[in-house]
């Protein structure tokens, strides 16, 4: 029987270019697409939909739908953090939808297909990691098709990429995922990111842009690790400045505690929250990775906090895929 294996990596999402109603883009995700950790998954043809898990159960609903299919088995292999600010819900479905395709040897059209899984409708960050990695700027979507009721279910288009970079192999994104309160999701977040973009001051899209433009690209561009690390942190801080009434702050608890400390580490750059968090990423290289990773682990001790530690490389490529027959 065919049979198909997906893995992708997490993506880190360092904010949004623009949450004001007053300008002419919405959103226009800013993040990067990781080596590790990583969410795998291997289907197999079936009559109906096949798994243990819940979650797959919903994507692969989803998956044989738009595909036109009869069904699909899905055995998770390796899951990402849920609402942690890793993008697990992206890269879950989308490792779905793709082996999905591939067991019954289609062509997932995952850029095409995102919103019928659910995916994709702010940013683009998650999809443009799942199909080529690297470090990604979307355009965002059109100011006038914002609504206060979010958009149906797929009546979206997944905002394309205005620019793609390879990072340097010997860069490290520090990632420190504490056991804390998940991120927001779902309804609570849509609700949260309406409440935000009705109030959010035009000023700092404007602000935000310039950074984009005169520090984070070229820097991304030459391979510049500490210009990008600055226009990183410093993005990551104005967009927190539209969240502080949403989340309790530039960085909500206990994400700005860590953010804080790791501030101070003289071989960290970039220092912010992904997303909604807990998650809490740094920029070093392979030479400072260690003494990076025990700062981390010093700064959760120090607060009472269990967390893991991840050294990862920023991913060079999308998902991999492998294809076989199961001669069992």
């Amino acid at each position: 029987m065919p049979n198909a294996t997906v893995s992708t990596g997490a993506r880190l999402h360092v904010g949004f270019q623009n949450l004001s109603l007053a300008r002419e883009r919405l959103y226009g995700g800013i993040g990067v697409g990781l080596a590790e950790p990583r969410a795998t998954v291997t289907a197999e043809p079936a009559d109906g939909v096949v798994t243990g898990d819940p979650l797959v159960a919903e994507y692969a609903r989803r998956a044989v739908d738009v595909l036109d299919l009869p069904g699909v088995a899905v055995a998770l292999e390796e899951r990402l953090p849920r609402h942690v600010g890793l993008g697990s819900g992206t890269q879950l479905a989308l490792a779905v939808l793709t082996a999905t395709a591939r067991a019954h040897g289609l062509e997932p059209r995952i850029r095409e297909n995102a919103p019928a899984m659910g995916r994709g409708g702010r940013s683009g960050v998650g999809v443009a990691t799942f199909e080529a990695g690297g470090f990604v700027v979307d355009a965002g979507h059109p100011t006038n098709r914002f609504t206060t009721e979010p958009p149906a279910e797929g009546n979206w288009t997944v905002p394309p990429v205005v620019a793609r970079h390879d990072l340097p192999a010997d860069w490290r994104f520090l990632v420190v995922v504490p056991d804390a309160e998940p991120g927001r999701s779902g309804d609570d977040e849509d609700a949260s990111m309406r409440a935000v973009v009705e109030r959010a001051d035009p000023a700092i899209a404007d602000e935000i842009a310039g950074v984009v433009t005169r520090k984070l690209l070229p820097a991304a561009a030459g391979g510049s690790l500490e210009p990008f690390g600055e226009a990183v942190a410093e993005i990551g801080r104005k967009n927190g400045a539209w969240y502080a009434d949403a989340q309790g702050g530039v960085f909500r608890p206990p994400a700005g505690e860590l953010v804080e400390a790791l501030e101070d580490c003289p071989v960290l750059s970039g220092v912010g929250q992904s997303s909604w968090g807990p998650v809490v990423y740094g920029l070093t290289d392979t030479r400072h990775a260690e003494e990076a990773a025990a700062a981390a682990r010093d700064a959760l001790a120090e607060r009472g906090l269990e967390g893991r530690v991840i050294l990862a490389e920023a991913a060079e490529s999308g998902a991999r895929i492998e294809t076989g027959i199961d001669r069992r």
